[in-house]
């Protein structure tokens, strides 16, 4: 089975500040806010929703194809992919812009103040399916709204499965984009809050919902995962003891 994974390909750039920030603060002077801090540590991480994805992929034994936008700094990042099974044939390098970028600091309360720079990310929506060769199934998760539209109904016009994983892009896209993301989806996944924010910006019920995909996985964090089918029992997993997975029931 050939496999795209489409979405955000980034690196993370990690620090820690060992205060507190609501200690540096002044309330009275947030509108003028202009402030350092001094950092302990800084962890730079290959990161990217596709690009972890596909990683995953690869370490499994399973040789995914990443698709998404970078710039000309993803040299290192392509190697090291390549060096652990993932095709990187369907990736743009921007004449441009840089590679996306996550920068976060953490406090000693694990707050955080965090930016990103999406830089080629914001091209992605410029990569056509097509031209990749056949595919049995494309993941399409977080990247430029554009771009997860577009490969999604490039999906369905081309008659190819997909895995709706919409994430954290959920809080940029309208009602509109969101219907467009899940309908006709093989598997939609989300956390519990994102499967309550499809159903709010569609409009649709649960039960709609699952009228519209093959499979709905909803992830509850330390409570485990409900997968849902259409005529169907639900099958919810958890966690029960450490390092093993049960099926409760159905």
């Amino acid at each position: 089975m050939r496999i795209a994974v489409t979405g955000s390909i980034a690196t993370d750039h990690l620090m820690t500040f060992p205060g507190r920030f609501a200690e540096q603060l002044l309330p009275d002077q947030l509108a003028h806010l202009s402030v350092s801090f001094l950092v302990t540590d800084l962890d730079v991480r290959r990161g990217g929703v596709a690009a972890n994805i596909a990683f995953g992929m690869g370490v499994l034994g399973e040789r995914p194809l990443l698709v998404g936008a970078v710039g000309p700094d993803f040299g290192d990042y392509r190697a090291w992919l390549e060096r652990h099974g993932v095709d990187v044939g369907g990736v743009r390098v921007s004449d441009l812009r840089h590679t996306a970028r996550f920068v976060c600091t953490t406090d000693a309360d694990l707050n955080q103040i965090a930016s990103f720079y999406p830089g080629a990310m914001s091209e992605a929506v410029e990569i056509e399916l097509a031209p990749l060769g056949p595919l049995d199934l494309v993941v399409v998760s977080p990247n430029d709204p554009g771009a997860m539209v577009r490969h999604t109904q490039e999906c369905r016009d081309r008659g190819i499965a997909f895995v709706a994983d919409p994430s954290q892009q959920l809080s940029s896209l309208d009602g509109e984009q969101v219907a467009a993301l899940v309908d006709g989806a093989e598997v939609l996944i989300t956390n519990a809050y994102e499967a309550a924010m499809v159903e709010h910006k569609t409009g649709w019920s649960a039960e709609d919902v699952l009228k519209r995909v093959a499979v709905r996985i909803t992830t509850h964090g330390a409570e485990g995962a409900v997968i849902a089918q259409p005529g169907e029992d639900d099958v919810r997993v958890t966690e029960l003891h450490r390092g093993h997975r049960h099926l409760l029931d159905r």
